[in-house]
């Protein structure tokens, strides 16, 4: 069965049952301003769009004012971000464009269409839904410099620096580093196999360490974890990877993908204490037939509380399953986890802090130095 990615979301780690959707909101396409201006910039390195996410729906087409629509062979543009803005330079002067009323720029918060009138035709330009972070579209501005169109969109978080003007496989791996700065990745879920693929597939593509705890306990145990459990119990093999975990929960710049399935310690919600360490993701296969219903089963299983992986902060939801399609899926977890951090800019420096303290259980609400979790007493004053 090939890999469907039904939907990809992050959840606050305040307030789990709130999910922070990745999907474009419908909002109205806003026409920004323009002018005309002639000038000479140096040459920027030019960036190729890659396509885009086939499991994300596509912008809206705005009124073609009945002509006909034709796409463009060749997308070349330029980039660059300026801190507070990004600048997209667009060659149009091969296009043989009358007038600035041919040009047709249409934004909102995280989508951007371009498009012109040449020829009789409408042709898209560049059509994304997934600008690389929110911008502001009431001060997007575009221009016409020579023979090139100029679109400046102001940055909604100038902090956040853009690899590109989209989100995509090569934007995401590039840009999501200056957001996890070293923190690591727990990829959980009841399929082994597909854990330590698509774990396999992040660690290449942001240049993190891959660590597959069923390897580290085959190499200690020298047996395969299947004889594990049919010669001691399921219970011990989960014991095991706890201990794993516990080594592993200091590692930085590593993503690890853990066992699946009754034996493994991440279905278990009393063996979380050491996965709290880094960000977690549940690959979880869904039979829903669209994102919203895979989000209420997921709010289903986060208010029963019955397996571990509700803890997760991710949950990226599988229709099924096709190792070709590894990538698409880590691209899932890239974009949810990007969206988690930057709703909480101090999630990092908590995971550092949760680390530092030993890894005792109490996230998100860590408790001061000294907190014993055995007692479940704060060492506050008053006690």
């Amino acid at each position: 069965m090939a890999a469907a990615l039904i939907s990809a979301f992050s959840l606050s780690p305040l307030n789990p049952s709130k999910t922070l959707s990745t999907s474009l909101q419908e909002l109205p396409l806003r026409s920004p301003r323009l002018f005309f201006k002639h000038r000479n910039l140096p040459s920027l390195m030019p960036l190729l769009l890659s396509n885009g996410n086939g499991f994300l729906k596509r912008v809206e087409s705005v009124s073609s004012n009945h002509l006909s629509t034709a796409p463009i062979g060749t997308r070349n543009y330029e980039f660059l971000d300026s801190i507070s803005e990004v600048e997209l330079r667009l060659d149009i002067g091969a296009l043989d464009i009358q007038s600035s009323s041919d040009i047709f720029v249409d934004v909102d918060e995280t989508s951007l269409l371009i498009r012109v009138k040449a020829s009789g035709s409408l042709i898209n330009l560049m059509e994304t839904n997934r600008l690389f972070d929110k911008i502001k579209p009431s001060e997007t501005v575009w221009y016409i410099d020579e023979d090139q169109l100029v679109v400046n969109l102001k940055k909604y978080d100038t902090e956040l620096k853009w690899p590109d003007i989209k989100e995509s496989w090569d934007s995401l791996t590039s840009g999501i580093l200056q957001l996890l700065k070293g923190t690591s990745i727990y990829i959980i879920g009841d399929s082994t196999e597909i854990n330590q693929e698509v774990a396999k597939e992040l660690a290449m593509g942001i240049g993190y360490t891959p660590l597959y705890t069923s390897e580290l306990l085959e190499r200690y145990a020298k047996k395969s974890i299947d004889s594990w459990v049919v010669s001691e119990g399921a219970d011990s093999v989960a014991e095991a990877e706890g201990a794993v975990l516990d080594g592993l929960s200091s590692h930085v710049r590593a993503v690890v993908a853990t066992l699946g399935g009754l034996h493994g310690a991440a279905r278990r919600p009393d063996k979380w204490r050491h996965l709290y360490a880094g960000f977690t993701v549940w690959l979880s296969k869904s039979e829903a037939p669209d994102e919203a219903s895979a989000k209420e089963a997921a709010r289903r299983h986060i208010q029963d509380g019955s397996i571990g992986y509700t803890n997760a902060e991710v949950v990226v939801k599988l229709g099924g399953w096709d190792l070709k399609h590894a990538r698409d899926v880590a691209q899932g977890c890239l974009s949810a986890l990007k969206q988690l951090i930057l709703s909480d800019n101090q999630l990092t420096g908590k995971k550092s802090l949760y680390i530092r303290l030993g890894c005792r259980g109490d996230w998100p609400n860590i408790k001061p130095p000294g907190w014993d979790p055995s007692s479940g007493v704060d060492p506050s004053p008053e006690s």
